[in-house]
C-alpha cells in the first residue's frame, strides 16, 4: 500500500517546484516535460505530450474493462508579479501561479502515482493536463488536436481550489455551476483637439463616459430579473493627454451569463446602445464581441456520484451543495459540452488570499484531499471485478 504521508510530502515538493517555475498559457513547455517525466516514472507507458500545443495526456489501464474516465488538471500560470516571499517564490518575473494550477497538477500526479501502484479499478483512466485554461483556449486546442478521437473517454472530472472554503471541504452543484464569459471591445472615433477649445473638434471622452453608464442599463432594464447577467466595463483607454481632448477611445469589458439567449440579448442591446450613443454625439463607433467561455453544466447523475465519493471519504459535514451558481468561468466547461462529468471546488482555507491575487498561494494541506477524491472517483466509476 502507498504510504500517504510520504506521497503527501512528494506532492508538496512537486507543487512547490511548479510554483517556482510558472509558465503562461501555451508556454508550459518545462511544466509539461515535468509532468510527462513523472507519469513515465510512475510506470505509465502511454504518455502523449504536445496535445493541443503543450498539453499532456497519460493513460493507465487495469483489468479488462473498456470504459474510460478522465481526470483533468490545468497547468498554466498568470501574468501577475508575486508579492509573497516563500522559499519557492516564482523565478519567472511577472508570472506566478496565482490560481492554484500548480496544486491541481500536483494532486493529479499524486492520484496517478497511487493508482499506478495500487490499481483497484477495472478500465481506463486518462490523466489530462490542460494548458491555457486562463485564456479559455486550452480545452478547445486539445479537442481540435484530437483529444476525444485519440484518447477517448466516457466522462470527466475536475477540481479547483476555493479560498474561503475550509481545507478538506468540497462544494459543487448539478446543472449550471459556473457562467459563460463574453468579452467586448468598443471603439469610438471622433476628432480630437485642444482642451481649451472643445468646440473646434468632436472629442470622444464624454461620449465614452456616457456609454459606460448606459451599458449598465442592459442588465438593469433589458434582462429578465430571473436570469443572471453581468456587464462589467474594465478598461477605458483614450489617446488624449492633459491638455488635449481625445479623438479615439476604447471601452473594454466582460459579460457573464448562464444561457445563450441572455448572452445574445446582451450583445444585441450593447450594439443598440453604442449606435445610439454614437449618433447622439456625432461620432463613429463599432463593437467587437466575442464568446470566450461556455457555461459549465455539471451532469446531475455524476454530480451525485462525485458528492457520494467526497462524503464517503471526508464525511457529510465537509460536503455541500452550492446554493447558487458562480459567475466566474472555467475552461473545463468545454469538455463537459462533449461528455458528462462534474467539476468540484476544494477548500483552500478560510485565511487564503483570493484567486488571482499577488499574495495567493495554494494550501498544500489540500493536496491529499484532492488526490484521494480523484482516486475515489476512479474506483467508484470503474469498480474492480
Amino acid at each position: 500500500m502507498t504510504d500517504i504521508k510520504t506521497l503527501h510530502a512528494e506532492m508538496t515538493r512537486w507543487r512547490r517546484h511548479l510554483h517556482a517555475n510558472p509558465e503562461f498559457g501555451f508556454e508550459e513547455r518545462a511544466t509539461s516535460a515535468f509532468v510527462a517525466a513523472k507519469l513515465r516514472e510512475f510506470g505509465l507507458e502511454d504518455v502523449t505530450e504536445g496535445v493541443g500545443g503543450t498539453g499532456v495526456v497519460g493513460t493507465l489501464r487495469r483489468g479488462t474493462g473498456n470504459r474510460a474516465i478522465a481526470l483533468r488538471a490545468d497547468i498554466d500560470a498568470l501574468r501577475i508579479t508575486e508579492e509573497g516571499a516563500p522559499d519557492y517564490k516564482s523565478r519567472n518575473d511577472g508570472v506566478m501561479h496565482a490560481c492554484g494550477h500548480d496544486g491541481h497538477a500536483a494532486m493529479l500526479l499524486g492520484a496517478a502515482k497511487l493508482l499506478a501502484e495500487e490499481g483497484g479499478f477495472n478500465g481506463i483512466v486518462r490523466f489530462v493536463f490542460q494548458p491555457a485554461e486562463e485564456w479559455g483556449k486550452g480545452a478547445l486546442s486539445m479537442m481540435s488536436d484530437g483529444l476525444f478521437e485519440k484518447h477517448p473517454f466516457d466522462e470527466i472530472y475536475g477540481i479547483h481550489n476555493m479560498p474561503g472554503l475550509p481545507v478538506g471541504n468540497f462544494e459543487t452543484k448539478a446543472g449550471a455551476f459556473m457562467s459563460a464569459e463574453d468579452n467586448f471591445e468598443i471603439t469610438l472615433r471622433g476628432v480630437g483637439g485642444h482642451a481649451a477649445r472643445p468646440h473646434w473638434g468632436n472629442e470622444v471622452l464624454v461620449a465614452a463616459c456616457a456609454l459606460v453608464t448606459n451599458l449598465q442599463t442592459i442588465v438593469a432594464r433589458r434582462i429578465d430579473p430571473a436570469d443572471i447577467g453581468v456587464v462589467s466595463v474594465t478598461e477605458l483607454i483614450t489617446n488624449g493627454t492633459r491638455n488635449a481632448l481625445p479623438g479615439t477611445a476604447q471601452i473594454l469589458g466582460d459579460c457573464r451569463s448562464f444561457r445563450s439567449e441572455v448572452s445574445e440579448r446582451i450583445e444585441k442591446q450593447m450594439r443598440v446602445i453604442t449606435e445610439g450613443t454614437a449618433l447622439a454625439f456625432n461620432i463613429e463607433a463599432d463593437v467587437h464581441y466575442t464568446r470566450e467561455f461556455v457555461p459549465l453544466l455539471n451532469d446531475a447523475a455524476l454530480t451525485d456520484e462525485a458528492m457520494a465519493v467526497a462524503t464517503e471519504l471526508f464525511g457529510a459535514s465537509q460536503v455541500r451543495t452550492a446554493s447558487k451558481p458562480m459567475t466566474a468561468s472555467e475552461d473545463f466547461a468545454q469538455f463537459l459540452s462533449r461528455v458528462p462529468g462534474c467539476f468540484v471546488f476544494l477548500g483552500n482555507g478560510k485565511e487564503s488570499a483570493p484567486l488571482h491575487n499577488p499574495s495567493y498561494d495554494f494550501n498544500d494541506e489540500g493536496l491529499v484531499h484532492g488526490m484521494r477524491f480523484h482516486v475515489g472517483i476512479v474506483r467508484r466509476r470503474l469498480p474492480a471485478n
